[in-house]
């Protein structure tokens, strides 16, 4: 795996979880009981979007170190997803 290679994949483990943890514990501006003129009344009131990156920062180096692992060690290949024989080695 190269360098950029395993930043890419950093970057998809992060975005992935950041779009998990957008609509968790945040409440629509309806259920607060104040909508914003000009909007939907289902959009957040407050999406504390620092604290959630914050929590996703810390929540994806360990899924990607993992996944780092699981592919450097070979446990899983490209060769496990030859169902049809078509990878020449």
């Amino acid at each position: 795996m190269t360098i950029s290679a395993a930043l890419v994949l950093l970057a998809v483990i992060w975005f992935m979880l950041l779009l998990i943890a957008l609509p968790l514990g945040t409440p629509s501006q309806a259920e607060d009981g104040h909508v914003v003129k000009g909007t939907h009344p289902s959009a957040p009131a407050d999406p504390k979007l620092r604290k959630k990156a914050f929590w996703v920062t810390l929540l994806s180096f360990p899924i990607w170190g993992l996944t780092c692992w699981v592919i450097l060690s070979g446990v899983i290949s490209v060769d496990t997803f030859d169902f049809y024989n078509g990878i020449e080695n």
